[in-house]
């Protein structure tokens, strides 16, 4: 009995190594699925971004006065920002096919870790929340489509709160669909994929089609002007800018779990640089001509599209507008489902199961984010264009305090090393081991990014007053937050020397190579002499292991 409780408790690992610090699914992804390329990233984007949920930021921005094009601008050029900063942090994933949590590893070391995974997991749920109340939103209007009295059904929820009593019961209906997925071989998702991005495609085409008709057509929508002018519009796209970029913390902290699928390091580079912002500019362009063309209808600017798609259906109740909010309702609740699925759900189980891989894999992680969503009461954060504004530019501090951490302990500290072996194991000689597993550089050089700005995030949870000044100066926090823990934590390392910094001192920047990754992906210490490819000639070449002092050799061409 004993033996068949532990078999279902324990996660499978792979034998030899620690089952505390590891499980099939954080251990480097093996070569025959690094299938991702250029074109795969790209097209990767498109479908990831594909949510009506996106709409919500840019819309947000207009109700400041901004115009249509400020908006775009800020969103666009803040998102370019974001997919090279994906590109330069998520470079050990793409070398060493191995996701965030393990990475964290380097740095905070093999327990310390969970801390900054834990950030992640947290962000992931929250933002998993945000998506299943749109989703939840899109199922009220396809069932207000259907059935007119649902519209008349008493609302006892707060006016705080973004969803009412009826749209709370059709937000667990997209709780328990997003759940379902539980059940899915995840091999067979991909058809699911395609059909989320053709059906977001339709829904968002025939949604701008809707709002214009609506609206009269284009009209002045695209060419209202702004109603702030000199220095407060000039903070205003400042804000914007940075907000964008603040918004995709998530993204930019978590890179490696995207980029370690990629075929060749060098695969994510422009499909990140070029495919995310190029994907969430088109997003938010049909995001805020939406939003723009409401305030002609109604007089006001309606920030969320899915409320301003169920005002059209109840002031024009006719079998054509009912026909369309319902497919157009049913392609975003289709979006929101995948969205919530790959670009939530899935990260927190990673980062989820990394804390206790021994009995928790990812589709138990899965399990637990569900559950956190519901617990964190999600639908009160979408109750206003400020609140929603306040939310996302809150959590950066923290997030990009870690991304300051991750890219300097790779690029500047152990200058593109990782010994992966040592990534998985507690043995105290270690140097992933440091002082009882945690590596208190890191904690340190996370505390001061965060308490750089904290002042800022707690005037955002409305805790303290500021002034203008302060309150400005949060704007920046995601360059300040990165930049004060980077430096903190390059200046520890360096003037209270690890074991990292030590084995990289007075060397060139020198990543292992993919025959190297694949000696330890596939279980070996040595790969024996193969012959070279025709006209080349083959000779071992030791690797320069000083972290555990063993000799690891591999076949080079020369």
């Amino acid at each position: 009995m004993v033996s068949l409780l532990k078999f279902q408790l324990e996660v499978p690992g792979a034998p030899g190594r620690a089952k505390a610090l590891e499980n099939e699914d954080l251990l480097p992804v093996p070569s025959e699925k690094r299938t991702w390329n250029f074109t795969v990233y790209t097209v990767f984007w498109f479908s990831a971004v594909g949510t009506v949920a996106n709409w919500n930021g840019i819309g947000s921005t207009l109700t400041y006065g901004l115009t249509v094009w400020d908006a775009l601008l800020c969103n666009f050029f803040g998102y370019i920002i974001v997919g090279i900063l994906m590109v330069i942090n998520g470079r050990a994933g793409a070398v060493y096919h191995v996701g965030f949590p393990v990475v964290c590893r380097s740095s905070f070391g093999v327990y310390g870790a969970w801390w900054p995974v834990l950030n992640r997991s947290l962000s992931a749920c929250v933002w998993n929340g945000v998506n299943t109340v749109t989703g939840g939103q899109c199922i009220y209007v396809l069932l207000h489509a259907i059935f007119p009295s649902i519209a008349r059904v008493p609302n006892h929820m707060p006016a705080s709160s973004g969803l009412t009593s009826i749209q709370m019961v059709c937000f667990f209906l997209f709780w328990l669909a997003t759940g379902s997925a539980l059940f899915l071989s995840i091999p067979r998702w991909k058809i699911l994929i395609h059909a989320k991005l053709v059906a977001y495609v339709v829904a968002s085409v025939a949604m701008l089609a809707l709002a214009l008709h609506n609206a009269g057509g284009v009209g002045t929508t695209l060419t209202e002007k702004p109603t702030v002018h000199g220095a407060a519009r000039a903070w205003l796209i400042c804000r914007f800018f940075f907000l964008a970029t603040a918004g995709c913390a998530t993204f930019v902290s978590n890179a490696a779990d995207w980029q370690r699928n990629a075929a060749k390091p060098s695969d994510p580079v422009l499909g990140q640089v070029l495919g995310f912002p190029l994907s969430n500019f088109i997003t938010s362009l049909f995001g805020a001509i939406v939003a723009a063309s409401s305030k002609k209808v109604y007089g006001t600017l309606v920030w969320n599209p899915i409320t301003y798609l169920d005002m059209i259906l109840s002031d024009n109740y006719t079998p054509a507008i009912r026909a369309g909010a319902f497919f157009i309702a049913l392609g975003f609740t289709y979006a929101a489902l995948f969205s919530c699925v790959f670009e939530n759900v899935l990260p927190a189980g990673n980062d989820i199961a990394s804390l206790a891989p021994k009995y928790i894999s990812v589709k138990r992680g899965f399990a637990i984010c569900m559950i956190v969503t519901v617990v964190i009461n999600p639908w009160y954060l979408l109750g206003s264009a400020g609140i929603f504004i306040t939310f996302i530019s809150s959590y950066q501090i923290f997030l990009f305090s870690i991304a300051g951490i991750l890219m300097v302990d790779y690029y500047l500290v152990a200058r593109g090393r990782m010994n992966l072996d040592k990534l998985y194991t507690a043995d105290p000689s270690g140097p992933y081991y440091y002082k009882f597993g945690v590596n208190w550089r890191a904690i340190v050089a996370y505390i001061v990014g965060a308490a750089i700005n904290f002042t800022g995030f707690l005037y955002n949870m409305k805790a303290v007053t500021v002034g203008t000044s302060v309150l400005r100066s949060y704007y920046f926090a995601y360059i300040t937050s990165a930049c004060g823990a980077g430096l903190t934590y390059y200046l520890l390392a360096r003037f209270v020397p690890q074991a990292s910094y030590l084995a990289a001192e007075g060397q060139g920047f020198r990543e292992w190579t993919q025959d190297e990754v694949e000696v330890f992906a596939g279980g070996k210490r040595v790969i024996e002499d193969a012959p070279a490819e025709q006209g080349e000639h083959a000779e071992p070449v030791d690797v320069d292991d000083k972290y555990s002092g063993e000799e690891v050799k591999i076949v080079a061409a020369t």
